[in-house]
Formats: structure tokens, C-alpha cells, sequence
């Protein structure tokens, strides 16, 4: 009886085998991709080992950074001696964090010191430093674009929200749309009653603190930065 009752078990579920080190590669350098903060690994020589989307996209002819070949450089002469500053105290392993650039360009850039592994140390290599780019304004917009979309906004009520996380006052909002104050402030009441929030500063901390996922937009996205170079 018990024989009969095992031929009718069912098979225990195959063990699957653990994801090679190619493989893992390959999934994080996905995941990193799906993250809407520019990061860099680069080597004590300034030499860049690995970039995700968004640093690749983030690092066009105005930002503080700029990559010469494969080696990453300050825009600014007055900038390169705080990033060699900040990439030496990393192969000490020391964190910085420095702000470069000037206006609205200004960025700051968290500079993290990684240790180095068994394989580093085999090739002297030397440990690997990442480093963390900041947004250079608070709520980008495709992150405003996407809140909106997921709150039902309306065409013009997603300007006005955009035109708000980028600090500009309800009265300059309504002399750029060239539409009454009372038009503009029914709209952010609008805004308001479909987000929940109690105040204009409520409404921009809820863009300000999405998770730093890129948008759906970034197919076209890529495709634009594609047909630049």
C-alpha cells in the first residue's frame, strides 16, 4: 500500500541550480539600471569601469562630470582638485561628499569607497570607488509626469505641478500660463484634493520622495541620447 501511495506522490520539485557570477552580473546590472541615480565605478586611476543608464544620460556637456575616453574628469578646473580629493580619501576608505559645479548645474556627488576583493588584490587592481550622482533639481520630470499619470491629473493640472516642484510661486505660475491667480489656485486645490495633501510643501515632498525608478519614458529616452552621438 504505502509503495502504491509513493508511485502517486507528487515529484519533489527539481532544486535549481545557484545563478553564476555572469549571470548575477548581468541581473544587476539590470536592476542598477532601473534606478534613476547616476552611478559610477571607477578605478584609482580615474578610469571608469561601469556606468548605469541614468549616469550615462546625466553626464551631457553641462554636468560638473565628463568622461574624456574612459576617464572621468571635472568640467571645471576648479573642481578637479576636490574630486582627486575625494577619490584619494576613497582608496584610504574614507567616505566624501563634494559639490561641484556652479548655478543650476550644481551637483553634489557622493563618493563611497568599496573594498577590495580577493580578485582586485590578485591583479592590483586596487579597491574601487563608487560614486553617487545627485539630481540637479528636486522632483525630475519624468518623476512628476509619472505622479501624475498615477493620480489622474489633467494636462494643465500636471504643468502646474511641475511648475510647483520647481519652486515657482501660484502668481508667476499664472502669468506664465497667462491665466487668472483664482484659475491657477482652483487647479492646485484640484491637485490637492486628488493627492491627499494638506499644503503645496506636502504636494512637492510627495514627488520629492518617489522611489528613484526611471520612468516608462525611457525607451524614448535612450533612443534621443542614441541619436545625439
Amino acid at each position: 500500500m504505502l509503495d502504491t501511495l509513493t508511485a502517486f506522490a507528487p515529484a519533489a520539485p527539481a532544486e535549481r541550480p545557484e545563478p553564476t557570477p555572469a549571470q548575477m552580473a548581468a541581473c544587476l546590472t539590470r536592476m542598477l539600471d532601473e534606478i534613476d541615480y547616476g552611478m559610477l565605478l571607477v578605478g584609482a586611476d580615474q578610469q571608469l569601469h561601469y556606468a548605469n543608464h541614468a549616469a550615462r544620460h546625466e553626464l551631457d556637456g553641462d554636468h560638473p562630470l565628463q568622461l574624456t575616453g574612459r576617464t572621468l574628469r571635472a568640467l571645471s578646473p576648479q573642481d578637479a582638485a576636490p574630486l582627486q580629493d575625494a577619490l584619494a580619501a576613497a582608496q584610504r576608505g574614507l567616505r566624501r561628499l563634494v559639490t561641484l559645479g556652479t548655478g543650476a548645474h550644481r551637483v553634489g556627488i557622493s563618493v563611497v569607497p568599496l573594498p577590495e576583493n580577493a580578485a582586485e588584490r590578485a591583479v592590483g587592481q586596487g579597491p574601487l570607488t563608487l560614486l553617487v550622482l545627485g539630481k540637479r533639481q528636486v522632483c525630475e520630470q519624468l518623476s512628476v509626469h509619472g505622479f501624475a499619470r498615477s493620480v489622474n491629473l489633467t494636462p494643465a493640472e500636471t504643468r502646474v505641478l511641475e511648475l510647483l516642484c520647481g519652486g515657482v510661486r501660484p502668481t508667476a505660475i499664472a502669468r506664465q500660463q497667462n491665466v487668472a491667480v483664482s484659475t491657477v489656485r482652483t487647479q492646485i486645490g484640484s491637485i490637492r484634493a486628488k493627492t491627499g495633501a494638506a499644503s503645496i510643501a506636502e504636494l512637492v515632498r510627495q514627488v520629492a520622495v518617489l522611489p528613484p525608478l526611471v520612468g516608462a519614458l525611457r525607451g524614448h529616452w535612450a533612443a534621443g541620447t542614441a541619436g545625439a552621438r
